[in-house]
């Protein structure tokens, strides 16, 4: 068993379990409300401007706001393969881990929120946010701050912890977890260097979002950037690598385990041998212990 750290052992008891199955619930109301009045969920986004204006829900709402909907069994696929990953995640870091994890990919992500709030006022003058434009402005980049990124950090630590375990991609072909990753880092990538972003807002101006979706990418998955480079030599582990160390460590419970009773001519245990009854001789001298067989054969001690 790993020790467990300072912080750990001080807040740990605080650790929400089964954080998966938590997200995958908040995803699944923010796809009920997106088929009943999908506009709604422009009220929910984490949107630093109007945070600062009052409506300071969106520093949590934000998490109801689910990825990209496709039909329903692509979505319902989607929604277990996350779950199914975050779940085996938690289970091998242990739950207080895995909390600090996702948690710390929201905190970056809301602060990269307001750093790029505040680098749209430096770049583009504060005559944005003193105006309908201005608000319009924000509410469109707020979008890039999204669970989209939470979800591809959850599935990158899953392929770095996990490189050699085969997925069926398209349900037919099997590839290892970590070829996946490696696209799917080469295509952020792609996103983050080759990003244009020009949108036509209100059909006056067209403003440039690329550095709203480069400090959405870079905020979001600054946990995992973390997390790989202080802990990649100790987490990067394959299926047969953890059956190992799992044996090796029963083997070394089972050499090393104290022991109640132990029978002084044969050496048996109720370690050992569960079944057989030890008793104490009260004619030895000393505290001698026999097993059952033994308890009336043997010669005394004086």
């Amino acid at each position: 068993m790993r020790p467990m750290s300072r912080f750990e052992k001080k807040f740990g008891k605080y650790a929400i379990p089964n954080l998966s199955t938590v997200l995958i619930a908040c995803y699944a109301v923010g796809y009920i409300i997106q088929l009943i009045n999908g506009n709604f969920l422009y009220y929910l986004t984490l949107n630093p401007y109007e945070i600062l204006h009052g409506q300071v829900w969106r520093l949590v709402s934000w998490v109801l706001v689910p990825p990209s909907m496709g039909n329903i069994f692509t979505t319902l696929i989607m929604l277990y393969f996350y779950w199914s990953i975050g779940t085996t995640l938690e289970r091998t870091w242990g739950t207080y881990r895995y909390n600090v994890y996702i948690f710390s990919g929201m905190l970056f992500t809301v602060l990269g929120s307001f750093i790029a709030m505040g680098a749209a006022y430096l770049f583009y003058g504060e005559a944005w946010g003193l105006s309908s434009l201005g608000k319009l402005i924000f509410q469109a980049g707020s979008v890039y701050f999204s669970t989209y990124y939470i979800n591809m950090s959850i599935f990158l630590a899953f392929a770095a912890t996990f490189p050699d375990v085969q997925v069926l991609l398209m349900f037919l072909v099997p590839i290892k977890v970590k070829w996946l990753g490696i696209v799917y880092a080469v295509i952020i990538g792609f996103e983050f260097i080759g990003s244009k972003g020009n949108v036509l807002l209100g059909g006056l101006v067209t403003v440039n979002f690329s550095f709203f979706l480069r400090i959405a990418i870079l905020s979001s998955l600054l946990n995992f950037i973390v997390f790989f480079f202080t802990s990649r030599n100790r987490i990067i582990r394959s299926p047969k690598q953890m059956k190992r160390q799992y044996e090796y460590k029963r083997e070394v419970h089972r050499n090393t385990a104290v022991t109640k009773h132990k029978c002084a001519i044969c050496g048996r245990t109720d370690e050992s041998n569960p079944e057989l009854e030890f008793r104490f001789c009260s004619k030895c001298n000393g505290n001698y212990e026999y097993c059952q067989e033994h308890l009336f054969s043997h010669k005394h001690i004086l």
